[in-house]
């Protein structure tokens, strides 16, 4: 089964194909074999463009820059345009072609590794395919792996090539979860985050946090956890903690006066939480060598 089209390359197009002995030393490299590029590309306007695959061995992305096109997986069609991301399982029988009237132009990557199922089940995408928008650091992120083909197949930069694409799935990962949360009513994070620097020196419920930003509490906790990966009591927390550190680091304050600072009157209770955190205690971290 091909690995990618026969679709006539234009001179501003990419195809590039890693080679098969390169292929085999990254499946049994410890620092290559979790992921990596099996070949990768850019369709600039591409007319007549089209592929169909009863079984492929690796995964298949494909982002939409421009116009459009139909995808077809596991029996259900679905329309692909500018600004949406596909996403293709290895072993799963599918087509593609690109619009007669508005062809698309896409980025693509086939892509397999010991972990490339973690790596889609941390896409967490909701469908086969999803708008994520025209992201200019995204695409940048693939013409920097796309260099690759400049490499003379050097060992050392295909090394770096698998980790650029585990940074690029894990940036698509964080793009998305933005995409999601901007649904619907949206949290203001900076002013959140500001208002809760403004109270590092005292305490905030789940209450205040949600009225200053207009939501109900389930509202803005979803919202925020969608956003941050924390509640939004643990990431005050945190950010207490963050500020404990830098008076720790840049005063000669006794412990009690830097959980004071934080909002916190019994110093063991902050120690506690401190070690929990951070995981050594206040006056561990201060004497430790990590400055």
């Amino acid at each position: 089964m091909s690995i990618t089209s026969n679709w006539p390359l234009p001179r501003e197009g990419i195809r590039f194909l890693t080679p098969q002995s390169l292929l085999d030393e990254m499946a049994q490299a410890p620092l290559s074999r979790n992921l990596w590029p099996v070949a990768m590309g850019y369709y600039p306007n591409a007319h007549r463009h089209h592929m169909q695959r009863s079984a492929h061995d690796s995964t298949l992305f494909i982002y939409c820059t421009a116009g459009h096109g139909v995808l077809t997986l596991d029996g259900k069609e679905y329309t692909v345009k500018a600004g949406d991301l596909a996403l293709l399982p290895a072993h799963s029988p599918h087509s593609y072609e690109a619009s007669e009237e508005q062809p698309w132009s896409i980025y693509w990557l086939h892509f397999t590794g010991e972990l490339v199922d973690e790596f889609c089940r941390h896409l967490d995408m909701q469908a086969p395919v999803e708008n994520i928008g025209l992201q200019a650091s995204l695409i940048s992120q693939l013409e920097s792996l796309f260099t690759l083909r400049h490499s003379g197949y050097s060992p050392a930069a295909f090394v770096h090539g698998c980790h650029q694409l585990q940074q690029l799935i894990s940036y698509i990962t964080l793009v998305i979860k933005q995409q999601r949360s901007q649904s619907g009513k949206q949290i203001d994070l900076d002013a959140a985050r500001a208002f809760m620097n403004e109270h590092l020196h005292g305490q905030l419920n789940l209450e205040t946090l949600a009225a200053h930003s207009q939501l109900s509490k389930y509202y803005f906790s979803k919202r925020f956890k969608a956003l941050t990966g924390h509640s939004p009591i643990q990431y005050f927390i945190y950010l207490k903690m963050q500020h404990a550190c830098e008076l720790l680091d840049t005063s000669s304050q006794v412990i009690k006066q830097v959980a004071m600072a934080v909002g916190y009157d019994d110093a063991y209770y902050f120690s506690r939480l401190f070690k929990k955190v951070i995981g050594l205690s206040p006056d561990q971290y201060r004497k430790s060598k990590h400055r």
